[in-house]
């Protein structure tokens, strides 16, 4: 069953190195709440619709990440900080000044830079089934799990109708497919017929992945803040599998460690549906709305984003 789907503008901003490309749902040109809402480690921008259809009254900017999606072009190297500086430079382009930051997967290591390193910017953090450290031990390690999507981008696909079959028979959509599925499945191929490639660059992937543990000062960037984050877990992972990416005593054990998070588990959805049905991300957008309320009565948040901007 299709959405209800709010306006759309597409956006292009300069960046480090070239232009990032992405969208914005409820775009206005009065003050409004702004969500800066930030895909996972092989998807794009256009993962976000379902949560836009669900924050009326907040516009919602989605990036596609460098070496992602229509953002491919831009160069290396793509670690997480870099990606995070990225972002405050997109909201510079577009004149936001402080947003509600969602992430997914990825998306939600890469939230946390953006608070760490530009703390003016974010009022509160959403981390949807990512962004607490993953640890490396022999039955969740990032690269062994994310080995499926890895071998997905050294594939080629004679037509956009085999890619579409491809992720229909995906075990995390059984049964659930959308027009914004299908949307989402045609914008990750870059070429033309008969040689069509996802878009996601395989070194910005193999760079990322090796990230997700809390090396390289993200612990302690993650521990270090004192802004509201709610986590949101799914119970099941990338396979539909019954191992979801946290364990349930993991993401227990990081709520005592920090007072500011508050963690919520999303029954009977994936890591992919989470965000990517109306079941998963009713969820999300909950917890979503309850920050941008906060934020407005902090009296931050209010922004006008505008469309298309460019050089």
């Amino acid at each position: 069953m299709s959405i209800h789907q709010p306006s759309y503008l597409p956006f292009d901003a300069d960046v480090e190195g070239g232009t990032i490309h992405g969208g914005i749902w409820n775009a206005s040109t009065t003050l409004t709440p702004t969500v800066l809402a930030i895909h996972g480690i092989t998807a794009s921008h256009l993962s976000w619709p379902y949560l836009a259809a669900q924050v009326d009254g907040a516009s919602v900017v989605a990036p596609d990440l460098r070496g992602r999606g229509r953002s491919n072009s831009l160069p290396g190297p793509y670690g997480l900080p870099r990606q995070a500086d990225d972002l405050a430079a997109l909201l510079d382009r577009l004149g936001v000044d402080r947003v509600v930051t969602v992430g997914h997967s990825m998306g939600a290591f890469v939230a946390v830079w953006l608070a760490h390193r530009h703390p003016d910017r974010v009022s509160s953090l959403v981390l949807v089934d990512g962004g607490l450290p993953i640890p490396r031990r022999d039955d969740v390690d990032p690269a062994l799990i994310l080995g499926p999507a890895a071998e997905r981008l050294s594939q080629t696909f004679p037509s956009r109708a085999a890619y579409r079959e491809f992720w229909r028979m995906h075990p995390a959509f059984a049964g659930a497919w959308t027009p914004e599925l299908e949307a989402y499945v045609d914008y990750d191929l870059d070429g033309d017929e008969p040689v069509l490639r996802p878009s996601t660059r395989v070194e910005a992937m193999a760079e990322n992945v090796m990230q997700l543990n809390g090396s390289g000062g993200y612990t302690e960037a993650l521990t270090g803040l004192t802004l509201p984050i709610d986590f949101l877990r799914a119970p099941r992972g990338l396979q539909n599998g019954p191992t979801g990416l946290y364990a349930a005593a993991e993401v227990a054990g990081w709520a005592e460690r920090m007072p500011t998070l508050t963690t919520h588990e999303v029954g009977d959805v994936n890591h992919y549906t989470i965000v990517m049905s109306d079941q998963g991300v009713g969820a999300v957008a909950s917890v979503v709305r309850a920050q941008l309320r906060a934020a407005s009565v902090a009296g931050v948040g209010a922004n006008a984003p505008a469309g298309k901007v460019g050089p």
